[in-house]
C-alpha cells in the first residue's frame, strides 16, 4: 500500500527544510494470523515540523483511510531528507 501525504509552502523556512520521504509499517491481528501494512512516499513538512509531528500526522491520515489500521502496531518508522 502507498499513500501519498504532502503539505505545501513557499515560506523560506520550509524551502530550507526540503521534501523528506517516509516509510511506515503498520501490523495487526487479523483472525489467525496478522495484517501488515506498508505506507511510503515524500512529504514537505511545514516550517518547525518535528519528526513526532509528521509521525503523528501519519497514523493520523492512514486511520482515515484504513481505519482498520488505527490501532496497529507500528513496526517500523523512517522519516529522512529526500535527497541523495
Amino acid at each position: 500500500m502507498t499513500t501519498k501525504t504532502t503539505q505545501q509552502t513557499t515560506s523560506p523556512a520550509a524551502q530550507q527544510q526540503g521534501t523528506h520521504h517516509f516509510i511506515l509499517t503498520l501490523q495487526k491481528p487479523h483472525g489467525g494470523g496478522v495484517t501488515t501494512a506498508t505506507f511510503a512516499n515524500s512529504i514537505t513538512p511545514l516550517p518547525g515540523d518535528t519528526r513526532t509531528d509528521i509521525y503523528e500526522l501519519l497514523r493520523e491520515q492512514v486511520a482515515k483511510a484504513n481505519p482498520e489500521l488505527a490501532t496497529a502496531n507500528v513496526l517500523f518508522f523512517s522519516l529522512e531528507p529526500n535527497q541523495l
